[in-house]
This record gives structure tokens, C-alpha cells and sequence, in this order.
């Protein structure tokens, strides 16, 4: 099969398009064609060398993917060759083929094509599983979304109003601000031309954000606190914005706030079944009723995943960038 290798660590030319071992499913595990599959910040961070594959996973970039079922692992029973599906990966999904624990699998939710079901794994397990497993966000409730443009963000803004809460986000443009706003999105803070933090309180009559879902890091970590309502929850889950911050737990302690920094890639198998399990559950139907769509920028052929990352790089898209195998 060919894939996405990355022979030394750089700029986006270092994805190079190649021929490489088909992969075999193992205990437990399918082996799936790849239809498509999705750009995000982790795989950025790992063809630069900063971010290695956890023990046992592909050596090639790719967190998501959808396709069809080529091949059942021993001990599988659940699913079956030629079933459309999209599944969370460890990596390797910029492939034509890769091997899948089953619990990392999903079906394809109700009225979404295989090509769009690559832009979903991903996004809705971080979201569904922060936010919500880890946040618990609540009806009635306040979350603020930074980079609510973002594939996460799209995510964000629809799964939170869809189960009742009120949206902020954060976004640079106001062409993304206005997709924001398309999708549900209540509050919208241009973070170029003002203060998250003042824009908030205002918008919440001095109360503050009960959940945060930040990208972004060291950088917002102080202000992201004074943005926290009493009981107010702060989840990262980026570090766009650096590693390294100053928390001032006086302020925390007064709110008698909380934060929780998580990441989904090098959780144990067990760990994502149980999120995939909870989201199929949970989230899955919001699809088929309508509730939910996923978001995507634009498709382009996997062999060109150098020049969709320069996309991604320059952070002018909406939602997620697709790579495409055909």
C-alpha cells in the first residue's frame, strides 16, 4: 500500500508519499481501506518531531479515518468485511489501509457519506470526552470555545447547544465569527480586537464561563481562570500557546474552580473503547436527527497531505481539511 511517511522531521515537505508494508490486523483488531481521512494539529506537531506515536501505533500520521472493512483480526465478532465505518486512531490514517482496534470503530452516523465520516472521530471524542465526561457541561450553562472555527470548535458549538447549553467562542476573523454564529455559536469574541475575559463577564452578567475548552494553553491560562465562573471548570486540551504558565491558585480557590488537561492519542485502548462506546451512544443520534453535520473545509488527495497542511498551517479554514485516498 502507499502512505504518508515522514523520513526526517520538518516542514511540510517532509510528508512523502511512499510504498510501504500492508499492515495486519491483530487480536482483536480490522483492517480497514481508507476512504478518507483528516488533518489535525497533532499530526503538525508530529512531522515536526515533536510529538511521537504512542508504543504499538502506526508510524504515519492520520488520528481519524473512514472507509470499509477489508479484514477481521482473530477474536473479532462485532463487525464485518465490507462495513462502511470511521474509526479514532493512534495514527496512521494517512493510508490506504489500516489496522483498528474494534472499540476504536464506529459506524457511519445516520445521513453522513464515508468521505464525511473522516472528519468526525477525532473532534467528537476530545469534545464529547472533556466537556462533557470530564466537564460535565451542563443545560443551562455557559461554555466557552476557544477557536471556535477550528474542527473542534465546529464540533463544540453544536454538540453544546444541541444538549441545551449557551456558546462562546473565540475566533480571529469575522467571516469565522459569522460561521460560528451559522452554527449555534451565542457569543462571539474576535480575540484580535478584544478581551475574552471582559467580553464574558459582560455577556454573563459578571458570572463567567462554566466550562472552558482551551487550545491554546500557557498563553490563556491566567485569564482563563479570571474567566471562570464560581464551580467553573477549565479543560485544555491544546498547547498552541505554550507549555509553561503561571496558575494562581488564590484565584482558582475563590472560584473553587477546576482544571483538567487531557489528550486522546496516548489514552490506553480501554480508555478510548469507552469514550467511542459513549459517544455512539450518546452523540451518534444527534447525527441522524439532524442535530449535528460535520464541518469540512475541503477535500484534497491524501498524496498531496504537504500542501493540506500548509492550509492548516495558515489557519484560513473552517472546520476540517479531508484527505481523500481515490
Amino acid at each position: 500500500m502507499h502512505a504518508i511517511t515522514i523520513p526526517e522531521p520538518g516542514g511540510p515537505e517532509a510528508l512523502v508519499w511512499a510504498e510501504v508494508p500492508d499492515p495486519v490486523p491483530g487480536e482483536g483488531e480490522v483492517l480497514v481501506e481508507v476512504t478518507a481521512s483528516a488533518v489535525n494539529r497533532a499530526d503538525i506537531m508530529q512531522r515536526q518531531g515533536y510529538y511521537d506515536p504512542p508504543p504499538g501505533a502506526p508510524a504515519y500520521p492520520g488520528l481519524e479515518c473512514a472507509g470499509r472493512i477489508a479484514a477481521l483480526g482473530p477474536g473479532v465478532s462485532d463487525w464485518n468485511v465490507g462495513d462502511e465505518v470511521c474509526a479514532l486512531l493512534g495514527g496512521g490514517g494517512y493510508a490506504e489501509k489500516v489496522a483498528v482496534p474494534a472499540g476504536q470503530l464506529l459506524p457511519l452516523p445516520g445521513g453522513i457519506g464515508v468521505k464525511e465520516a473522516a472528519a468526525l472521530p477525532e473532534v467528537v471524542c476530545t469534545v464529547w470526552s472533556n466537556v462533557f465526561m470530564v466537564a460535565h457541561l451542563r443545560p443551562g450553562e455557559t461554555l466557552l470555545v476557544h477557536g471556535g472555527s477550528s474542527g473542534i470548535g465546529t464540533m463544540a458549538i453544536q454538540l453544546a447547544k444541541a444538549l441545551g447549553a449557551r456558546v462562546a467562542v473565540t475566533a480571529g476573523t469575522k467571516e469565522k465569527l459569522e460561521r460560528c454564529a451559522e452554527l449555534g455559536a451565542d457569543i462571539l469574541i474576535n480575540y484580535r480586537e478584544q478581551d475574552f475575559v471582559a467580553e464574558i463577564k459582560e455577556a454573563t452578567g459578571g458570572a463567567g464561563a462554566d466550562v472552558i475548552l482551551d487550545n491554546m494553553g500557557a498563553k490563556y491560562l491566567d485569564r482563563n481562570v479570571q474567566a471562570l465562573a464560581v464551580n467553573g471548570r477549565l479543560a485544555i486540551i491544546g498547547m498552541q500557546g505554550g507549555t509553561k504558565g503561571e496558575l494562581n491558585i488564590g484565584a482558582l480557590l475563590a472560584k473553587r474552580g477546576a482544571v483538567s488537561a487531557t489528550s486522546l492519542r496516548a489514552r490506553p485502548a480501554q480508555e478510548k473503547a469507552a469514550i467511542v462506546a459513549a459517544v455512539r451512544e450518546h452523540v451518534w443520534p444527534l447525527f441522524a436527527d439532524g442535530h449535528l453535520r460535520p464541518v469540512v473545509d475541503r477535500e484534497m488527495p491524501m498524496r498531496e497531505a504537504a500542501a493540506a497542511h500548509r492550509v492548516v498551517e495558515e489557519s484560513g479554514h473552517i472546520g476540517k481539511v479531508l484527505l481523500v485516498t481515490a
